[in-house]
């Protein structure tokens, strides 16, 4: 027995016994030790650091397992994480959001220059030919371009009407300057006004050059403050989604992706490459602006290239010394015939007294007048802004293209931190799976659709839902991108008041050619002559919501209002 007893003593030591139960490996060959150095590091309270791994049944998000993390621990983790995800988020989009901003802001300044030396060089070349009686209406042209200003930085209304007030009383001025010998009362007047602005165009005064000028400055202002506002509502809204607000279910996997290797005491193994792209993707799909950021990028660009072409905002401001001094000239050269039709419909006006006879304008004066248009085309300024505008649409172009599929690989771009995952090269390597070390094994969703983020098998299936500021954001997107649409048409949605000279066909091509080549004049719509007495101001309009033919139609179109609010229904509409 004695012998036996001692072979059996000697056999013990060799016999494998019960397997260690769950954590027991964990317990024997893993410390806090890497876990505490890192976190104290950041400013983790040691004394909430066990020195070494306990039981972790009071954990919540990670593995229940032998644990580095108190409870403290691990919900300060859980906030710790989140806030790196959301700026790693922000710091991907950070080109984006400056490529905007900084291209709204250069735009602006381009066109604020444009329209300011356009007034700068009016001022100066009408001072020079026209003189003193220049010199006497110089508010006349100047609230002219305060009104264009107002239009493009403020309300966005009255441009058309800016356009006729001003020539009705460029009118007012300069038709009793033609007859001295008369006496023009504030009813004449009036009537005078009426009888220009008929519907039926019986008396032009000015020719065509009010309605060549006004097809000219509205497209090219209507392009101009759409695209600027497209800029702009990018760039606010590229900037509140990347602030991304995350779920809790967001936050959970967030937080055992790259917050639990710390609570297992394997705070240096980078987590699968493979779970962060499930975590990102279903985190970030519900943030994107896809599908509409392809369609506003398309827009812009669109747009950008009318305003650099047959929408030219340069030649528009441009234009206005120009088409103003044409204006002139045809009133000096039909004088006879704008005056005897006047006479005929309102009646000739009371001679004056021989001693309350207005004195003519001196005639050198009067001859300089009456400058011929071709003498102004050569003083057309060329701003150093206008110069470098095709060059600005090209970098915008180039730009752009780097960014159109930015919220498709905006989980690429998170992942491809190396505090959020393992480098490419590096995938056979053992990595962190959310449980302990190995290899990621389940399906990666690549796709950013609702029924592949269904499949998720990080993220809840809520999380991948758009909430409702992200519904808002792509339809302030898509609202962006149908205004710049219509405004390369040579549309306003704001005001929605155009007619058949901005309609045209309704493709809008024929512009180009119609300012330059000087095509068929095509008459403006009724306007109301302008109250009696009055030297400046808005006109109120009387035509609202009625077409040429007389017939009625709704103020704001149908179409841009069920746009929208298919539009609307689609975002906001219960999923």
């Amino acid at each position: 027995m004695s012998a036996l007893r001692t072979l059996l003593l000697l056999l013990l030591p060799l016999y494998p016994g019960p397997g260690p139960g769950p954590g027991s490996e964990a317990k024997v060959t893993r410390s806090c030790t890497e876990t505490r150095q890192i976190l104290g590091a950041r400013g983790y309270s040691l004394s909430l650091l066990p020195p070494a791994l306990i039981s972790g049944e009071h954990l919540r998000i990670c593995p229940q397992e032998y644990t580095c993390c108190s409870s403290e621990i691990e919900e300060r983790l859980t906030w710790d994480t989140e806030a790196t995800f959301r700026g790693l988020v922000e710091e991907s989009g950070s080109f984006l959001v400056h490529t905007l901003a900084a291209r709204h802001r250069t735009f602006d300044e381009v066109f604020r220059e444009m329209l300011s030396s356009a007034e700068h060089s009016l001022a100066l070349l009408f001072h020079r030919s026209y003189g003193r009686l220049y010199s006497q209406h110089t508010p006349l042209f100047s609230g002219l371009f305060s009104r264009l200003r107002d239009y493009y930085e403020k309300s966005g209304e009255g441009l058309d009407d800016a356009l006729v007030d001003f020539w009705m009383q460029v009118l007012e001025r300069i038709f009793p300057l033609l007859h001295p010998q008369y006496i023009f009362s504030p009813e004449y007047l009036f009537c005078l006004t009426r009888l220009a602005s008929s519907a039926d165009d019986s008396l032009k005064p000015f020719g065509d050059s009010p309605r060549r000028l006004r097809l000219q400055i509205t497209r090219a202002m209507v392009a101009a403050r759409a695209f600027i506002q497209g800029l702009k509502t990018g760039r606010d809204v590229v900037t509140e989604a990347l602030k991304v607000p995350m779920s809790e279910g967001c936050r959970r996997a967030v937080m055992r992706l790259t917050g639990c290797p710390f609570c297992r005491g394997v705070p240096l193994l980078p987590p699968c490459r493979g779970f962060c792209l499930n975590v990102a993707h279903g985190c970030l799909s519900s943030q994107g602006l896809d599908p509409d950021w392809g369609a506003y990028l398309d827009g812009l660009l669109f747009l950008a290239e009318k305003i650099q072409g047959p929408f030219s905002f340069e030649l528009a401001a441009q234009a206005i010394g120009v088409k103003i001094s044409e204006g002139l000239m045809y009133l000096q050269e039909n004088s006879v015939g704008v005056s005897t039709q006047v006479f005929q419909e309102c009646g000739v006006p009371p001679k004056a007294m021989a001693r309350a006879r207005r004195a003519p304008a001196p005639i050198e004066e009067m001859g300089r007048l009456w400058t011929s248009a071709a003498g102004v085309e050569e003083e057309r300024p060329t701003t150093a802004a206008g110069n470098s505008l095709p060059r600005m649409v090209w970098e915008l172009r180039e730009r752009l293209g780097r960014v159109r599929g930015f919220w498709a690989g905006l989980p690429l771009a998170v992942c491809g931190d190396p505090r959020m995952a393992a480098d490419i090269t590096q995938e056979a390597a053992p990595c962190w799976t959310g449980t302990g070390r190995g290899r990621y094994l389940l399906p990666v969703v690549v796709r950013d659709s609702l029924t592949e983020q269904l499949d998720n098998p990080e993220v809840d299936m809520e999380a991948s839902y758009p909430d409702l500021q992200t519904r808002t954001r792509r339809l302030q997107l898509r609202s962006a991108t149908i205004k710049m649409r219509a405004a390369a048409l040579g549309r306003d949605l704001e005001l929605e008041d155009w007619d058949e000279d901005a309609s045209g066909s309704g493709e809008g091509q024929h512009y180009a050619d119609d300012w330059m080549a000087g095509a068929a004049a095509v008459g403006p719509p009724a306007r109301p002559p302008r109250p009696p007495g009055r030297k400046g101001g808005f006109i109120i309009r009387q035509n609202q919501g009625r077409s040429r033919t007389g017939g009625t139609s709704v103020g704001f179109h149908t179409q841009p209002i069920l746009i929208f609010f298919l539009s609307a229904l689609a975002l906001l509409g219960p999923r």
